[in-house]
């Protein structure tokens, strides 16, 4: 199955975003930061969010993170869509339709939490964040 969902950005307070949005919506929230990974060589990031996942009981699952201070920062476009899944042969063919005229932000390659990752920008200007997990059976 392949889930589509909204992902939102943030300047050094999706810890505290997310655990608001918990408050609104109930569910599990899981959040790992840049540190956990090694996913930033900036000693000033180890602690902040480098993914947040709230799932409601009743299904609604919202996704956010902190902006890296590498990259630029708007709000009001500080939002993308996350398409993940199991079924590779589905999410590399979005992927491909995704990127074809757009921008690749991110190549779709082995992330450091083991499944295969990618950004990027369509070309009408949506972030597209394309996450394939390990097959199940």
């Amino acid at each position: 199955m392949t889930t589509l969902n909204p992902y939102l950005g943030f300047r050094d307070n999706a810890r505290d975003a997310m655990t608001f949005y918990k408050t609104v919506f109930g569910g599990e929230l899981n959040m790992s930061t840049f540190g956990e990974f090694h996913a930033s060589e900036d000693p000033a990031e180890k602690d902040k969010i480098m993914h947040g996942m709230l799932t409601s009981e009743s299904g609604l699952v919202l996704m956010g993170a902190d902006t890296p201070n590498s990259m630029d920062y708007t709000p009001g476009n500080n939002y993308s869509v996350s398409l993940s899944g199991t079924d590779e042969a589905e999410l590399r063919g979005y992927w491909d339709k995704l990127a074809d005229g757009g921008t690749v932000t991110v190549p779709l390659e082995k992330a450091p939490w083991g499944d295969t990752f990618g950004m990027c920008k369509d070309k009408f200007g949506v972030d597209w964040l394309v996450n394939i997990g390990p097959a199940t059976s």
